[in-house]
């Protein structure tokens, strides 16, 4: 349902329903990598899944700490607090309180 909802939700949803069952895998296929190579993810401190898998997630981070921390210095009157928290935030669940419970019952 989550899925779903991101792709009725994108806008390059059709309006329209697919004219062909190979259009929609068409659509679907473009979908997930538009999803894994382009699309950043707030979860996962908004780098896309194939940075995250490739491993290139951590260079990712510590470029954009180094960029806030340099804007910060030319103009600190911008920032009220910290600047974003731009660490890997490690394991993602999509459903954390389940696996809590699958975990509790083995």
């Amino acid at each position: 349902e989550s899925l779903f909802g991101t792709m009725k939700y994108t806008p390059a949803f059709p309006s329209k329903p697919f004219e062909s069952l190979y259009a929609a895998r068409e659509w679907v296929y473009d979908f997930v990598h538009w999803y894994n190579e382009e699309h950043r993810h707030s979860g996962i401190q908004f780098v896309t899944p194939a940075q995250r898998h490739s491993g290139a997630e951590r260079s990712i981070l510590v470029n954009r700490e180094a960029v806030y921390q340099a804007a910060k210095q030319r103009n600190p009157e911008r920032w009220s607090r910290g600047t974003r928290n731009w660490a890997p935030v490690g394991e993602v669940w999509l459903n954390p309180e389940n696996q809590d419970a699958r975990d509790k019952a083995a």
